[in-house]
């Protein structure tokens, strides 16, 4: 409800991510009254809703890594270029992408579905190489080299605990989000049902996600954008 965060990008990615948080926890509810599993042809299934609102977490966490990227490495140029209503049509872009996958995997023939989801997924963790690897460890050696042109001083050592922080809270996500990815390429390919509900809490692949967290490393990418205006 405050004006002032709303005007803020980064606010935007973090309310996107929980409303969809939100739906993940309100559906999970169906989920465990209904006994659902999710399998292409269960007649006891959500059609891919429910495991999409948590895809839609994951992709405004990338969406947003690469937003602050572009705002600490770029920062005069990022203020011109992403405007609040850019940001709010990315964020309505992956939305809208999300739900058109769940349109084309409930319309298509369910050997057709299976494929989409693998490509799809491997496209997926294509992004994640380059958005969390990528980009944050060059992120990394960029601040750590502003860093050492700095006298020594106690905002010094914060901002070098912030830098590496970073790298931490990227292969934190990696380690989260990875395994169930793959478990979904691999399972599709080879043709057995990923989308089962059934005691997901005993599942370690489908706790990894649920407690990543990435979602707080924003503050450190704030310490680390002032490095850059200086």
């Amino acid at each position: 409800m405050n004006r002032s965060l709303r005007n803020e990008n980064r606010f935007m990615y973090m309310l996107s991510t929980c409303l969809s948080d939100i739906c993940t926890g309100v559906s999970y509810y169906y989920v465990g009254v209904m006994d659902v599993r999710d399998y292409y042809d269960s007649p006891n299934r959500t059609f891919h809703i429910v495991p999409t609102f948590l895809g839609l977490s994951y992709m405004a966490i990338l969406a947003a890594q690469a937003d602050r990227y572009h705002a600490v490495s770029a920062p005069f140029k990022y203020s011109q270029r992403m405007t609040r209503n850019r940001t709010l049509l990315v964020i309505l872009a992956y939305w809208v992408y999300a739900f058109l996958i769940v349109a084309v995997n409930n319309l298509v023939p369910m050997g057709v579905a299976k494929t989409v989801t693998s490509f799809g997924t491997f496209v997926a963790n294509i992004f994640t190489v380059i958005i969390m690897i990528g980009l944050n460890v060059r992120l990394f050696f960029i601040a750590k080299f502003q860093l050492e042109r700095e006298p020594p001083s106690a905002e010094r050592d914060n901002k070098r605990a912030s830098v590496y922080l970073i790298v931490i809270v990227a292969v934190c996500f990696l380690i989260t989000w990875l395994p169930i990815f793959i478990h979904v390429i691999v399972c599709n390919f080879a043709g057995s049902s990923c989308y089962t509900f059934k005691n997901e809490g005993t599942d370690p692949l489908r706790i990894l996600p649920r407690s990543e967290p990435t979602k707080y490393g924003e503050d450190c990418k704030q310490d680390v954008a002032g490095i850059f205006r200086m």
